[in-house]
């Protein structure tokens, strides 16, 4: 599910029969897939170029390679959590520029403005995806796509020239960054924060979803560290104080937001909301 942009993303649909339906673009070209679970085993159909390759990895995607092992829990809420979804695994997609494009579209906005760009700009300009699709899914563009999309487009999208500009260069850079796949950790987050415009929080966000990487934490967050602090602690903590907080945790601190998350924990609220803005009437 963190694959899913809003409900309303294109490349991501839940059926009515609760079948989970992804669009990607793979090495291979476009491909979707349905995926259904039932007492503990996966089943999945899929179509388009990248079909057989969708069903390789599928494993991966489903996180087979995460492992658990050494994970120790010392708090009750994380603890509890984790008992209460024992098949939480981190997901590796195993697809850089896939998740990297929405991760750079999320940079300083609300998560309504992103959601919003991203399923505009897959309408405009992605590719239907193959395959008996409930609703309207689209493949995200190529990253030769990405890189020719012009800078109306990108204002009428609701994106500025800033992350726009990085999405760009990262398309074109797309396949030295798709390499990072198959590179440790260390080289791989070297790797994507080459590329202007990608920070910390833009690689860790990657590195969670294309790299199944359990232990990358999103500092730079508008919520987590906050988030983090009182769930921990009880106390708010900038990013400093979250790292301390989440140390003893690792390799596996992206885990444990995870399941902060997936707890249902809510910090206290002292300020309005963060209000969205329309970069389309700037």
């Amino acid at each position: 599910m963190p694959l899913r942009r809003g409900s309303g993303d294109p490349a991501h649909r839940v059926a009515r029969d609760g079948a989970f339906w992804r669009a990607c673009r793979t090495p291979m070209g476009p491909a979707t897939t349905r995926i259904t679970g039932q007492r503990g085993a996966a089943t999945a159909e899929a179509w388009g170029p990248g079909a057989e390759w969708v069903i390789a990895t599928l494993p991966e995607q489903l996180g087979a390679r995460d492992d658990v092992d050494g994970f120790t829990i010392d708090h009750p809420l994380v603890r509890e959590t984790h008992n209460a979804y024992p098949g939480l695994r981190i997901s590796r997609s195993g697809l850089v520029l896939d998740v990297l494009v929405p991760a750079i579209l999320e940079q300083k906005v609300t998560g309504t403005e992103s959601c919003r760009s991203w399923r505009e700009l897959l309408y405009r300009f992605g590719d239907p995806a193959p395959g008996p699709t409930p609703g309207h899914m689209r493949v995200p563009p190529s990253a030769a796509t990405w890189a020719r999309i012009p800078s109306w487009e990108w204002h009428r999208a609701g994106v500025d020239s800033k992350r726009s500009s990085t999405i760009i260069r990262c398309a074109r850079a797309a396949a030295r960054l798709e390499e990072a796949v198959a590179m440790d950790r260390v080289e791989a987050l070297r790797r994507l924060r080459a590329i202007p415009g990608v920070g910390a929080w833009t690689a860790a966000e990657t590195a969670q979803r294309a790299f199944g990487d359990a232990d990358a934490v999103s500092v730079g967050d508008f919520h987590i560290p906050a988030l983090v602090g009182w769930a921990l602690a009880s106390r708010p903590v900038d990013d400093d104080g979250m790292l301390e907080l989440l140390a003893p945790y690792a390799p596996h601190r992206h885990r444990v937001v995870r399941l902060i998350e997936l707890s249902g924990f809510r910090k206290p609220r002292f300020a309005p909301r963060f209000a969205p803005r329309d970069y389309r009437t700037l």
